[in-house]
């Protein structure tokens, strides 16, 4: 370990604080300007829309640029958009703060490669515990964002307006952050264009599997995370408990990341995410039980934990299925699947949790997971095949 990966987990942790605020306060001003109320959750949709869109163009400037280039300019665009959402709550326009979450996915985008940039900063035996540290930096975002949120909520006339403010002065100290980073030198133009097509790499059934288990696992997380600040109003509790559900959910997301890579190492990548998967199914059964304060609590600090289990599991499973030289395109494709999948959990979000309530949202998310533990089983399977290795 050193010290570009505890920058590294830093601004992660700064990244998550962008998200869990977005997550905490979007679907609620949304809620407040859309004409219809199954409108609610678009600008958190918008977000990760923009992230699927931007994935090409993220690829590209990491290729051209190097990571610290385009990690930088991500954070200017997150700081720009930030701003962009402020002035569209000040003015009441909903359509305008859509756009600009839908601008924000670029640093989203960006940001979802601090993952795959921590193993480069490592040396190969420590590439899990590498990425496990960087993912642990979330716990900034886990504390910093809920309470952002709750404490800047009143802080203008106009509800959450201040933390749009405040999310601006977030990116900002993340790139001076990156300012005192060192990233392995961009690749020259001979290694860029090296190494397989892409369609071949996603062929891998190990690509396939890390790919469907890091989208699917994101998208219910997503998926229920972005509900529950609805659910929650709808029910009658007040602001400040979701923002305590939220930060407990984002503490189990991250907190694992301590020593997630050290369970990987040990046990191996397909038992954890099979945890994981575990864990997020007891979150839904725990969900269905009611929706007294305790029972969101329990559910998503439990979704936290499956979630941090699944997804480091994925991105350490994806790191096997490409080379060196293939890495800007099979992350740009991992990501847009990520993407992809979280922006019809957003929309489903929205439209679920509104019209036909949160019992029906949680039934629904079993499907997804079911369809994560056929890919888990099936890879499984695959390796224990003479000659798999």
């Amino acid at each position: 370990m050193n010290r570009n990966l505890w920058l590294l987990a830093i601004c992660q942790g700064l990244f998550l604080t962008n998200n869990v605020t977005f997550i905490a306060i979007n679907g609620l001003v949304g809620l407040a300007l859309a004409p219809l109320g199954w409108m609610a959750t678009l600008p958190v949709m918008g977000y990760v829309v923009g992230g699927a869109m931007s994935t090409s163009l993220v690829a590209w400037t990491q290729r051209r640029f190097g990571r610290k280039t385009s990690f930088q300019l991500g954070l200017l665009v997150g700081a720009a958009s930030a701003l962009l959402c402020c002035y569209a709550a000040y003015g009441r326009h909903f359509w305008l703060l859509v756009g600009a979450t839908v601008v924000a996915g670029y640093y989203n985008a960006n940001a979802q490669l601090y993952r795959f940039a921590a193993a480069e900063l490592a040396a190969p035996a420590f590439r899990e515990k590498a990425v496990s540290l960087v993912m642990a930096g979330g716990l900034l975002g886990a504390i910093a964002g809920p309470n952002l949120a709750s404490g800047t909520r009143t802080l203008t006339e106009v509800p959450f307006a201040g933390a749009y403010l405040a999310l601006a002065a977030v990116a900002l100290l993340a790139m001076t952050l990156l300012a005192f980073m060192t990233f392995p030198p961009a690749p020259t133009s001979k290694a860029v264009s090296g190494g397989r097509p892409l369609r071949e790499i996603m062929r891998q059934p190990v690509f396939i599997v890390a790919a469907a288990a890091g989208a699917l696992g994101f998208g219910v997380m997503n998926l229920l995370m972005a509900a529950t600040p609805i659910a929650m109003q709808v029910c009658g509790l007040p602001f400040s408990d979701a923002a305590l559900v939220l930060e407990w959910h984002v503490i189990g997301m991250f907190a694992p990341g301590f020593f997630t890579g050290h369970l990987i190492k040990r046990f191996g990548t397909l038992p954890i995410m099979a945890v994981g998967l575990a864990l997020n199914i007891l979150c839904v059964a725990v969900a269905l039980t009611g929706v007294d304060f305790h029972q969101f609590l329990i559910a998503l600090f439990l979704l936290g934990l499956g979630w941090n289990l699944l997804f480091t599991g994925s991105t350490t499973l994806a790191l096997t299925a490409y080379r060196p030289e293939e890495k800007d395109k099979a992350q740009g494709a991992l990501n847009f699947c990520v993407f992809a999948v979280l922006a019809l959990s957003s929309l489903a979000s929205g439209v679920l949790v509104t019209t036909q309530g949160w019992t029906l949202l949680n039934l629904g998310s079993l499907l997804p997971l079911g369809l994560t533990g056929l890919a888990l089983g099936w890879l499984a399977l695959l390796k224990r095949r003479p000659g798999a290795a």
